[in-house]
């Protein structure tokens, strides 16, 4: 029984590696396979004639160079044998994703956010209905579904999609379990937004480091700016995966007794460096203030135009907002390995106003001036970044149940 057991063990683990090198490289020979995962021939063509059984992945055969010879046979996922939904919660809207198993973006629409919630289970029965509309666009059952995947700004609970906390909805929790029922059987995922973002720069880092012959960081953090402000670290772990989390960056105290924030608590870096924030900095706004949960892009638009033409009431908001991310950064460092900055959100579209801030920020940092300076890059699109987040998890969370019953659904 034990060894019966163990086999069945070993054979997954080898699935996962067939599925997770297609789901890197794309379309892969038998040979191709054998050399990226490290597996025999033998093992190889036993993963694959299963998995080809199941309808997980379909073989692919090119005509051989001047018709001569054998046609290359290449092994890729079977596009539609499971989809998975992607749902993007932001302060004023949700964004519907579905994408097949070759992650193949198949259909997307937005909806307005209705800006109040009477509870949790009301939302997310909101969720399951538009849902049910993605799925019929593309005259597909519910039951093809296999994962939802669900993103927000806020405080995820590690082992249940639970969103406890959210500037979206404050203290409002939501479990995401209850969009499930019926012919929606697919599992349910929650993720810290910013934390999606750090884990899509690590793949892309990975990949470029790779191209180039090199190494990617051990470490790099990814810092959103917007009404909110997030931050994601991916660690590359002693396998040499990245492992990411979503620490509470944006309200780590920064002044004692400074402004409220939108989480209640007096003097956190979003209470400063937060659009909010930077709004009540240049205004004078009282700092016990209740503060907005959604700043229209425009007005930040209009304050970042004065700054730039000199207003120097606009100019000592950005400006304070940049010292408080540079503050805070500063001690992240300290506490971890030199890493590179990525940062990306609606708010880089200000980072020229900020970046004197932010700089002298860090350079309080003792590790800074030791170390110096970290590598800072300006990512103009996280919206494309939230997205690959989402399909990087969904799919390997297909792969993986893919490689525990040898197909995602059936028929």
């Amino acid at each position: 029984m034990l060894a019966k057991s163990s086999t069945e063990i070993v054979r997954q683990q080898n699935s996962t590696l067939v599925l997770s090198a297609l789901r890197r490289h794309g379309p892969l020979s038998h040979t191709d396979l054998s050399d990226r995962t490290g597996l025999s021939s033998a093992t190889v063509s036993a993963i694959t004639a299963e998995l080809e059984r199941h309808q997980v992945i379909e073989r692919q055969e090119q005509a051989a160079p001047a018709g001569r010879g054998r046609p290359r046979v290449s092994f890729s996922q079977r596009r539609d044998c499971g989809y998975m939904a992607a749902i993007r919660i932001s302060s004023d809207q949700l964004e519907f994703s579905l994408v097949d198993y070759g992650g193949t973006l198949i259909d997307r629409f937005d909806e307005a956010r209705q800006t109040a919630q009477s509870d949790g289970a009301t939302f997310a029965q909101q969720l399951r209905q538009s849902i049910e509309r993605l799925a019929a666009r593309s005259g597909l059952s519910l039951s093809r579904i296999m994962v939802v995947s669900i993103s927000s700004k806020g405080l995820v609970a590690q082992a249940e999609p639970r969103l406890l906390w959210s500037p979206v909805f404050g203290e409002l929790e939501v479990d995401f379990n209850s969009i499930r029922g019926g012919a929606l059987q697919a599992a349910v995922i929650l993720s810290n937004e910013t934390r999606l973002v750090a884990a899509a720069l690590a793949r892309v880092v990975e990949r470029h480091a790779e191209a180039a012959g090199g190494l990617a960081p051990g470490a790099l953090c990814a810092l959103s700016l917007g009404h909110g402000i997030g931050l994601g670290i991916a660690r590359r772990d002693s396998l040499g995966e990245y492992q990411v989390s979503a620490p509470d960056f944006g309200h780590m105290l920064h002044l004692v007794d400074g402004g409220l924030c939108r989480c209640g608590s007096k003097g956190c870096i979003e209470a400063t460096a937060g659009f909010y924030g930077i709004l009540r900095t240049a205004f004078d706004v009282p700092g016990d203030t209740i503060p907005a949960r959604f700043i229209p892009l425009i007005e930040m638009e209009k304050l970042a135009a004065n700054a730039r033409r000199g207003d120097r009431k606009a100019q000592f908001a950005f400006r304070q907002a940049g010292l408080a991310l540079g503050q805070g950064l500063g001690r992240m460092q300290s506490l971890n390995e030199k890493m590179p900055v990525y940062i990306t959100g609606p708010g880089v579209r200000f980072y020229d106003l900020m970046e004197k801030g932010l700089i002298e920020g860090m350079g309080q940092s003792r590790a800074i001036r030791r170390d110096g300076l970290p590598e800072i890059d300006i990512i103009l699109d996280e919206t494309a970044l939230v997205f690959a987040g989402h399909l990087d998890l969904a799919l390997a969370h297909m792969d993986r149940n893919a490689a525990a019953t040898g197909q995602l659904a059936d028929g």
